[in-house]
């Protein structure tokens, strides 16, 4: 898919956004996937491993996401990638700039000039860190921190660009937030981002809101909550805003969210902007895998 291509889709979808009931609440919208959820490159990105949180370029030739498992790479936790071509996906190769520390929670920008991600990489400001590369016709430009606006001496997770490319949206456990990791944003203005500030409204909880994404409309975000990292099932959900505040969040239905297992490293599709990539665990001795989905957001006024 070519970025015009892309540009069209993502208009043609916010159009449709824009023609829906007025939204007055979390109550008033769902997603659903709009048939059954595929496995995304069998045997080549999700194998016996551990894989999380799958982004694709907005051409859809180049797939990256994490392993905190998979032997080959630099450290604990790696970017993979795989490239596409006239006879599928090729195999898997670990990112050049993996560190020997954590990389993970990759995500391609919407026009596919910057890849984002985490990491526990020297150099940061403690804890896990957002980062960028740019993307070249031959490799990737040096590793930039986001700096000290976005980061902060605790933990931060899983950034993406809205698709106008203003809005960064991720999580983080710093202290001021309603529980464990919450949702922030930062506005990116005159060549930098702006200071990160709190997602508004009640989605942040006690609990931990983390993993988000925007959806095509640049508004609506899916995100993943759990009460306990590690002691309770992880699940999706959706929240819409109204005034500029969000609301709770709708957990999605199956089969995107499972009654026993985990689902979190949700993605939009960019070369396919109707689609939502996730990870999920579908087996009790399996690990995660990666997931797409197309979707319908239904808002229904009150």
């Amino acid at each position: 898919m070519t970025l015009r291509t892309l540009n069209l889709s993502l208009a043609a979808l916010i159009a449709a956004s824009a023609c829906a009931p007025a939204v007055a609440g979390d109550d008033t919208v769902t997603l659903r996937a709009s048939g059954e959820p595929t496995l995304f490159a069998p045997d080549i990105a999700s194998t016996q491993y551990a894989e999380i949180r799958l982004t694709l370029s907005p051409d859809g030739r180049s797939a990256v996401w994490f392993s905190r498992n998979r032997p080959g790479g630099a450290g604990g936790y790696d970017l993979w990638i795989s490239r596409r071509s006239v006879d599928g996906w090729g195999p898997a190769a670990p990112l050049p700039f993996n560190s020997a520390g954590r990389d993970f929670d990759p995500a391609y920008s919407a026009d596919g000039r910057y890849l984002y991600f985490c990491s526990d990489r020297p150099g940061g400001l403690g804890g896990d860190d957002l980062y960028r590369v740019a993307v070249l016709a031959q490799g990737y430009g040096p590793v930039e921190s986001l700096g000290a606006a976005v980061n902060s001496t605790s933990n931060e997770f899983a950034p993406m660009l809205s698709p106008d490319g203003r809005l960064l949206l991720y999580s983080s456990d710093r202290p001021g937030g309603a529980g464990g990791h919450d949702l922030y944003t930062a506005r990116w203005r005159a060549g930098r981002f702006d200071s990160a500030q709190r997602l508004p409204g009640a989605l942040n909880t006690a609990a931990q809101e983390f993993d988000p994404t925007f959806l095509a409309d640049g508004r609506s975000i899916v995100f993943a909550r759990a009460a306990d990292f590690g002691q309770s099932r992880v699940d999706l959900f959706v929240a819409v805003p109204h005034k500029g505040h969000y609301g709770a969040g709708v957990r999605l239905p199956a089969p995107i969210n499972h009654e026993r297992q985990d689902s979190y490293g949700a993605m939009l599709d960019w070369s396919r902007p109707s689609r939502l990539l996730y990870s999920a665990r579908r087996s009790d001795a399996l690990g995660m895998d990666l997931y797409a989905v197309d979707y319908v957001l239904e808002r229904t006024p009150r």
